[in-house]
């Protein structure tokens, strides 16, 4: 079920009202329910495979705690949760990828391998709940969370409908005391929680989508296209995604808050990040974290990487490539954001002292301007690879980014994408509002931005924030772009 849909419209206030209805130590059953109708709502066979990893998992949380309170090893109940997750995973992700690339590999060697194709549709957000599930195992195996003997909240953890198929991935010690908690009606909260979700449903429906039909354009037939074109996608990419995801995530912890649920808010204002290892702790934050905790600390603390941080942080970034999609492409853009982290670091005495010798104070507004700016450009290069369908149409895009800026070319290419003056104008004002509006919500911290206005006022962004949905949304054309992750 998509949050920008009409079921959702019908089913999150049903599911929000019913769970006050019922006793406290049924809301868990209804909270399940109302989970598996969510997800079956996209194809209702692939439940059968969540239950399946939900009942491995349990099954071993249980064993590895068992093994450690007896002095047993644990270990080998772990390798078998970890081996049954991560090949569900390979084989519905990555088994053509990996097929179709070691065919290519045996024709470069004269082998023979025809390549072996399986058709089926990637599992809703695969990926996600198998990184929840990972984490649930490994802090039991760390001795971090005890193992969860009711089958029930165990699989509403990995089955939460508001976060299931898009994050945010969150840790078992965050979420799975929550479902034991008492919830009561709270006006304030609940009202919280809505201006949050319409936030979110604005970001996405309004901007996100609008964006996405003048990228999508241009990324389905990049020879068409010059480096103009390229240049106003690449720019309006990051904007896109962050609308995109982070309007989802808006949505998912406000429809969660409205029951009295806490979690993890994704996504901290990293438009105004003024490095690149700045905005990974702004962007898709529980992502990264998974990754640093589980991925890279552990490689720190290995024998053969200790003293190798730039390699452990490649191997984090190409493997984050990788779950994002079985693709070079997203390879590539891991790769790539994990040099600009390591050159960032490299440099990082180096442009200390730059600043020094030009006079440039850390705070001054001169520095903050173009480090944000440097940032977000940096990121939008990578993001290339990231929107291309294939590699080669990737760097035939840089390839032309320096072409087609004469005068002649400028006057008709944003004609010939086919959108109008007022258009341009409508987008040019959404992002002026979503800058001032991010801006703002910085500055207020965790308080919505227009709490403390008077009334006429918040109603005022309300009715405007409505208005813009209706007449500007784009409803059940576009999934979420995390959805295929």
């Amino acid at each position: 079920m998509l949050f920008n849909s009409a079921p959702f419209l019908v089913f999150f206030p049903v599911v929000t009202v019913l769970y006050f209805l019922y006793p406290h130590s049924l809301r868990w059953a209804l909270l399940l329910v109302a989970s598996c109708i969510f997800y079956m709502w996209f194809i209702p066979q692939y439940l059968l495979i969540l239950f399946l990893l939900i009942t491995i998992d349990y099954s071993m949380g249980i064993l590895i705690e068992d093994a450690r309170l007896k002095g047993a090893h644990a270990k080998k109940y772990l390798i078998v949760s970890i081996l049954a997750t991560c090949s569900v995973l390979f084989f519905f992700k990555y088994f053509n990828f990996f097929s179709l690339n070691l065919t290519a590999l045996g024709d470069f060697f004269d082998l023979h391998y025809p390549a072996k194709i399986i058709n089926f549709i990637l599992p809703i957000g695969l990926s996600f709940h198998t990184f929840q599930s990972l984490s649930y195992v490994i802090e039991v195996y760390r001795g971090r969370q005890k193992a969860e003997h009711h089958f029930g909240i165990y699989a509403l953890y990995v089955m939460f409908y508001p976060q299931l198929v898009a994050g945010p991935i969150e840790r078992p010690y965050n979420l799975i005391p929550q479902f034991r908690e008492k919830h009561n009606v709270d006006y304030q909260r609940i009202a919280d929680a809505l201006k949050q979700m319409a936030w979110g449903m604005f970001k996405k429906v309004v901007i996100a989508d609008r964006l996405a039909v003048l990228v999508n354009q241009v990324c389905s037939d990049v020879h068409g296209y010059q480096g103009p074109e390229f240049v106003v996608a690449s720019l309006l990419c990051p904007v896109l995604f962050y609308c995109d995801f982070s309007g989802y995530s808006d949505i998912a912890v406000g429809s969660a808050k409205a029951m009295g649920y806490r979690i993890t808010n994704n996504f901290n204002f990293p438009f105004f990040s003024r490095s690149m290892d700045e905005w990974w702790w702004r962007w898709n934050i529980t992502l990264y974290s998974w990754i640093r905790d589980y991925i890279y600390i552990p490689l720190c603390q290995s024998r053969i990487l200790r003293n190798n941080r730039a390699v452990n942080v490649l191997i984090a970034f190409l493997l984050s490539g990788l779950w994002h999609g079985a693709a070079w492409t997203y390879v590539i853009w891991g790769a790539i954001n994990g040099c600009y982290l390591i050159f960032s670091t490299l440099t990082y005495k180096v442009r200390k002292g730059i600043h020094g010798i030009l006079g440039l104070k850390e705070n001054g507004l001169f520095l903050k301007i173009w480090q944000t700016a440097a940032t977000y450009l940096l990121f939008s290069l990578a993001g290339i690879f990231f929107i291309s369908k294939s590699v080669g149409d990737a760097v035939y895009i840089f390839s032309r980014l320096t072409c087609g800026w004469n005068e002649g070319y400028l006057k008709n290419c944003f004609v010939s994408l086919g959108f109008d003056r007022a258009w341009w104008t409508h987008t040019s004002e959404l992002l002026v509002v979503l800058f001032i509006m991010d801006l703002l919500q910085q500055n207020a911290g965790e308080k919505f931005v227009f709490a403390k206005d008077p009334v006429w006022c918040r109603w005022m962004y309300y009715y405007g924030l409505v208005l813009a949905m209706v007449f500007w949304g784009h409803y059940g054309r576009n999934p979420f772009i995390y959805f295929q992750f």
